[in-house]
């Protein structure tokens, strides 16, 4: 686990931002998803490509990830608060590398 102070300002937005400023907007946007920790994989997939758990060993997943993961997470998640980032399509393509039902909610 890396202690230094970036990354652990963004490890704690990637927090804020699954935890806090996406669930707000999932029922006004439309988004098949609810709960922060179906935010959390999608960012953490989404910054991999593929399934986070297939590159992170520890857990808390946020806290093993390498920070430049955390940068895309990030970016990511300001990407889907911004409107720039389809989040219903991003959680479809997540299930596929987990091979999940699309239909699934969270």
């Amino acid at each position: 686990m890396i202690h230094d102070s970036p990354r652990l300002a963004l490890e704690a937005e990637c927090l804020h931002l699954t935890r806090v400023y996406l669930p707000a907007l999932a029922t006004a946007r439309g988004w098949p998803i609810r709960a922060d920790h179906c935010f959390q994989r999608i960012l953490l997939d989404h910054s991999y490509g593929g399934c986070w758990y297939d590159h992170v060993t520890g857990r808390p997943a946020f806290a093993h990830a390498d920070t430049a993961a955390l940068m895309r997470a990030v970016s990511l998640g300001r990407a889907a608060i911004a409107g720039d980032a389809d989040m219903a399509m991003l959680n479809r393509q997540s299930l596929i590398w987990r091979r999940k039902p699309a239909s699934r909610a969270g």
